[in-house]
């Protein structure tokens, strides 16, 4: 019997070296005009007489560089100038005496893999073990959510003189760093380390500033600022994702489209700010509720999105009625001896509800559905049947 979690032949094309850019040509330099057109008896290029009206000859004459100075004709405040506001000028402002602390030099001794395509790119992986296995399997002390990773594809290992080394574990599409494919080999700084035919991975060694940093700009790449939820654009990356997994492993997946009730009459009658706890509170609830597996996200507004690996629709059922019946216990509080309760109305849809030709963007249409039909049957409830179109 073929086993169907065995990964798939592909064809990988190993990255090609990146050459050198050009350097850019040194661009010419303007030639003046023979006369200026701003003076009386000035001649144009055509050679007739520039014409001057009363009301420009006013004006005050553009310097020679062709720039006008923001203290004669001002286009706009800068962002760092109050003399707009304050009437002040630059050399009317001092600046304020302060105590400098001389930056610390911190030593760059901390390896990391960044991965550059696929759809984690952005995340940061630090190697503070001395062995570390990369693949798709529960097992990998990396993973790699892609088809074309092994389950143990490769491994990392720091030596004892503090060099680090690749092993490729008899991967199916194969390890390289650069344009050659290794068994095993020293990786450095900067180096490349391709996995199939759509995963890379950056090798570095940093300072905790510069990895904190990495890792920050990847959170605020892919979570919402207000709840901390992912944002709707990893959301859609990921489902294209789970999706084409489940059904070419035929594993079982659900997605929950969960709308708050009457969420604008709380931003009406308490004010935004208190809309916003809300919104931060219900998502901390949501994410005590789910698995590590599963993914929860702000599609939009008040709207939240949960696709629930490896959970048919009996299951997404009874997961959407414990999170139902968590929020509306849940005591809010939103001012001074003030609080309120919030419910649910939630949309459940499986894949196989779905037609075999049919993809992400069908699986969350007809949760939305759902959804919709919960608003209309009297909110805060759960419905999983229905809303398939004819």
């Amino acid at each position: 019997m073929k086993d169907p979690f065995k990964t798939r032949k592909m064809h990988t094309v190993p990255l090609a070296a990146h050459p050198e850019p050009p350097h850019p040509e040194p661009r010419p330099q303007a030639t003046p005009a023979s006369a200026d057109p701003g003076k009386a008896g000035g001649k144009l290029e055509s050679g007739r007489a520039a014409v001057v009206p009363e009301a420009l000859a006013s004006l005050p004459a553009i310097p020679p560089s062709g720039r006008i100075r923001p203290s004669v004709i001002p286009l706009a405040p800068p962002s760092s100038d109050s003399t707009w506001t304050t009437g002040e000028t630059t050399s009317d402002r001092t600046t304020d005496p302060m105590m400098s602390v001389a930056p610390c030099s911190g030593a760059k001794d901390r390896a990391t893999l960044t991965i550059l395509s696929g759809i984690n790119a952005g995340q940061v992986f630090a190697l503070d073990g001395t062995e570390h296995i990369i693949g798709r399997g529960t097992e990998a002390d990396l993973w790699l959510e892609d088809g074309g990773v092994s389950r143990r594809h490769a491994r990392i290992t720091c030596r004892t003189d503090g060099r680090y080394v690749v092993d490729d574990l008899g991967s199916t599409n194969g390890t390289f760093i650069g344009s050659e494919r290794i068994e095993t080999r020293e990786v450095r700084p900067n180096d490349r380390i391709q996995l199939g035919p759509h995963v890379t991975l950056r090798f570095a060694i940093t300072d905790d500033a510069e990895e904190e940093l990495q890792r920050r700009l990847y959170e605020s790449s892919t979570r919402d600022g207000l709840t901390r939820l992912y944002n709707r654009k990893y959301f859609s990356e990921r489902l294209t994702a789970e999706v084409a997994y489940s059904r070419r492993h035929k594993v079982k997946l659900s997605a929950l489209l969960l709308d708050l009730d009457d969420f604008k009459q709380i931003n009406d009658t308490h004010g935004h700010s208190a809309g916003d706890m809300v919104l931060r509170l219900v998502s901390a609830q949501m994410q005590r509720l789910l698995r590590v597996e599963d993914l929860v996200a702000r599609y939009g507004g008040e709207e939240f999105v949960v696709l629930a690996r490896s959970t048919g629709k009996t299951e997404a059922v009874r997961l959407a009625e414990r999170i139902r019946e968590s929020i509306a216990g849940l005591d809010i509080t939103v001012a001074a001896h003030r609080s309120l309760r919030v419910t649910l109305s939630i949309g459940v849809a499986a894949l196989p509800d779905v037609a075999p030709e049919g993809g992400p963007n069908e699986l969350l249409a007809l949760a939305d559905a759902r959804l919709y039909k919960a608003k209309a049957e009297g909110k805060n409830r759960v419905v999983a049947e229905g809303g398939e179109s004819a």
